[in-house]
């Protein structure tokens, strides 16, 4: 990897990892100060804000990242078009909110829903500032600006929650986060958007961005249908269980996959009319990610009822056998994003549409069955999509960069089996052995590590090298 690849990829990572910690440890405090029925509601709110941030942020964002030669106007287009649907998105959820009250059965909904929603018209703004620095590959920036805002959103979270103030603590908490990082973007970058709008531009963008939008659209929907349908058949308590369950697995892929993603796109796209180029990039990344989310994952898995006690108190000890099932689902997202990042890097936005529809035509039909059976089964039918969409994700790269599903597998599965006999030694001594849980849980972590460095240099894995000679050329390159 250059240079710069290394260093945007130091920064990226940093600004991940940094700003997900504190918010993490922010996270657990507010976990403490609320109940989980208000962080039910939140997570309603959050659905539907997904949703219509997609119809904001997606597709012309990966446009402008794809597209190698950009200029103001293509920033300012995407800009205009981005701040009128967020206003129309805005209305939509105003008019929408006393209904979507009533259909959960929670009155506050309707109030938290408009005023937080203004969190859209801020992100329009922001999304432009964010896709002009990710363009230019400067993450340190956007490490600072980011870190800057989760601080501050955060101790004014943590104070309103400490005043009793509940569900309003956390809505405070969303809504200043975007809008300080919009300030402290703007006196920062001293580059503000402009009302104007290209035509050309914009279809030229449209052209490859509508499909991204439509396929972003339908898996943030499906993502989100889970939440809906718990909340909605089951209660916003059980809903705040699924999502704290969800927290720690997100986090940790967010961080560590969601970085190696972020600085691929542009550089695969850098790449992509070599496309033997692209293949190696392709296969270095995941074996890397790979590396990095297995043991991750199979170890929260082995030790979550450890983690969610110390961290979430007896409280949220429910939470325990979904965090376990989402565990397993999150392990194979390094194989769906590569894939699809890949897929998108070489301009075919058209058959990451088609893999998107075929994946969420499966997903909606196995969890019509799932939900029947109960929310253990719903929840668990996602691990099942998972590792059937790791395949299908995989399938036309095998056209594209003669790189199929086979040899994605053989390549991956070293650390595959050494995560997987960590994980099960974990099990097998928290099953034996008691102990007090600050001191049992240093120790599983100890010991996974030693089982899993042990593993990779019995099976000759050769990635923590890699990662040494990473960390040496980021001291070197990375200032």
């Amino acid at each position: 990897m250059s240079h710069v690849v290394i260093t945007s990829l130091f920064w990226k990572f940093l600004e991940r990892v940094g700003t997900q910690i504190i918010q993490f440890i922010i996270q657990i405090i507010l976990a403490r100060l609320i109940l989980p029925s208000e962080y039910g509601v939140i997570s309603i709110l959050t659905i539907f804000i997904s949703i219509t941030t997609v119809f904001i942020e997606s597709g012309f964002s990966t446009a402008i990242l794809q597209k190698k030669d950009v200029n103001e106007l293509d920033y300012n287009t995407s800009f205009v078009t981005s701040s009128l649907i967020a206003v129309c998105m805005y209305i939509i959820l105003f008019l929408a909110a006393p209904f979507i009250a009533s259909f959960y059965q929670i009155d506050i909904l309707c109030k938290v829903i408009r005023i937080s929603s203004v969190i859209l018209i801020i992100g329009a703004y922001n999304s432009v500032q964010i896709t002009k620095v990710s363009k230019e590959m400067n993450f340190k920036r956007l490490f600072h600006y980011s870190l800057i805002s989760v601080i501050v959103s955060g101790l004014l979270g943590i104070a309103s929650a400490y005043y009793g103030l509940g569900v309003w603590a956390l809505v405070i908490q969303q809504i200043s986060q975007k809008a300080v990082l919009g300030v402290v973007m703007t006196f920062s970058l001293r580059w503000i958007p402009k009302l104007q709008f290209s035509n050309d531009s914009f279809q030229n963008l449209f052209s490859f961005g509508s499909k991204l939008l439509i396929s972003n659209l339908i898996n943030t929907v499906y993502n989100n249908i889970y939440g809906l349908v718990i909340g909605r058949i089951y209660n916003s308590e059980c809903l705040g269980y699924y999502n704290r369950a969800d927290q720690f697995p997100s986090m940790i892929v967010n961080n560590v996959n969601g970085s190696l993603q972020s600085v691929m796109l542009p550089v695969l796209s850098s790449k992509q009319d070599v496309l033997e180029d692209v293949k190696n990039t392709m296969r270095k990344t995941i074996k890397l990610s790979c590396y990095f989310i297995f043991p991750l994952m199979f170890g929260l898995l082995a030790c979550s009822d450890l983690v969610v006690e110390l961290f979430l108190t007896e409280k949220w000890l429910p939470c325990v056998p979904f965090m376990q099932l989402l565990c397993i689902s999150y392990s194979f997202y390094p194989l769906h994003t590569v894939n699809l990042q890949t897929i998108n890097a070489l301009g075919r936005s058209d058959i990451f549409l088609k893999l998107e529809v075929i994946k969420k035509t499966i997903g909606i039909f196995v969890l019509c069955i799932s939900f029947t059976l109960g929310i253990y089964y719903m929840v668990a039918s996602q691990a099942f999509i998972s590792i059937l969409s790791s395949f299908i994700n995989a399938k036309p790269n095998k056209q594209l960069l003669n790189y199929s599903f086979r040899e994605q597998i053989k390549d991956i599965f070293p650390a595959f089996l050494s995560a997987s006999v960590m994980s099960l030694a974990i099990i097998l001594v928290n099953l034996t052995i008691d102990g007090f849980i600050y001191i049992k849980l240093p120790f599983d972590i100890a010991m996974g590590i030693v089982i899993y460095l042990s593993m990779s240099k019995l099976l000759k894995i050769n990635e923590f090298n890699q990662i040494l000679l990473f960390a040496q050329e980021v001291i070197k390159n990375g200032k």
